[in-house]
């Protein structure tokens, strides 16, 4: 799925000028804010913007370098709570007497609020404003394009064994209400959890999504659940309505959020102009 990239630019000058970024979506959100000749060191999973696997690299976003990041000399460092256990990572930076912005976005506008603070920080509040403003005008046209349609409840798997859903603390929930759907799941006080599979045929959801994150995001096929033992009665499964969606659209809780949920809207609702 070609996404194009285009970044923010302004006559601002930043006031900073070495980041190193600890998640993927921070990386997204630097780049995005035009801020990709500054960024000098990123973890070892961020691909995105392709120009992202040119910069040095301080380890995976749950095994975070210290001493690599300590030895960039960075001015700013962006970590993320988005990637659980991070705060160890974020402790073993600190130890070196560098600090860092951590984010900790629980819902969609979390997210927006993120991509303006990152760019408070960075000396470009002018891009983080335009930024979030055209990710909220995508957001809402989106939301309009589906308004009036039947909303199907939507199950969202992040991991298939053992099962893992978004709960109502991700940022998920809103992508999908704006996409047309409703998130099954979001009564659940949690950011993803586990649970057993009886949840989800009492549930009975009307579609299911995979986006299986990390290593196993390449073998993810909705032939797997159609072949799935007692799931020939599930809604989404009788109907031919199980997708698979890259979790890069998804997962990362940044600008391309606003394509995710073009993308997902146009799965749900096929036909709609977008």
């Amino acid at each position: 799925m070609e996404i194009p990239f285009h970044p923010q630019v302004s006559d601002e000058r930043p006031l900073v000028e070495r980041i190193v970024s600890l998640a993927p979506s921070n990386t997204e959100i630097a780049y995005y804010l035009g801020l990709g000749e500054q960024i000098v060191g990123v973890c070892d999973d961020s691909a995105w913007p392709p120009d992202a696997r040119t910069k040095a690299k301080v380890g995976m976003d749950l095994q975070i370098d210290a001493a690599k990041v300590a030895a960039l000399h960075p001015d700013l460092i962006l970590a993320s709570l988005s990637v659980p256990g991070m705060e160890k990572c974020v402790a073993a930076v600190r130890e070196r007497g560098l600090d860092a912005i951590v984010l900790d976005p629980k819902s969609l506008e979390n997210v927006l609020e993120n991509i303006e603070e990152v760019a408070v920080a960075a000396g470009v509040p002018l891009r983080g404003k335009r930024l979030a403003g055209d990710m909220r005008a995508r957001f809402r046209h989106v939301e309009l394009a589906v308004g009036g349609r039947e909303r199907p409840s939507v199950y969202w798997e992040w991991w298939p064994k053992p099962l893992c859903s978004p709960g109502a603390r991700s940022w998920m929930v809103d992508i999908v209400r704006l996409a047309g759907g409703r998130m099954l799941f979001s009564d659940v006080d949690k950011e993803s959890f586990f649970f057993e599979e009886p949840q989800l045929l009492n549930a009975n959801p009307d579609a299911i999504v995979l986006c299986w994150v990390g290593a196993i995001a390449h073998k993810q096929d909705p032939a797997k659940v159609y072949a799935r033992p007692g799931w020939g009665a599930v809604n989404a499964v009788r109907h031919r309505r199980v997708f698979a969606l890259p979790d890069t659209l998804f997962a990362a809780p940044g600008p391309r959020l606003a394509d995710g949920a073009e993308t997902l809207a146009k799965v749900l609702h096929p036909g709609v102009s977008l």
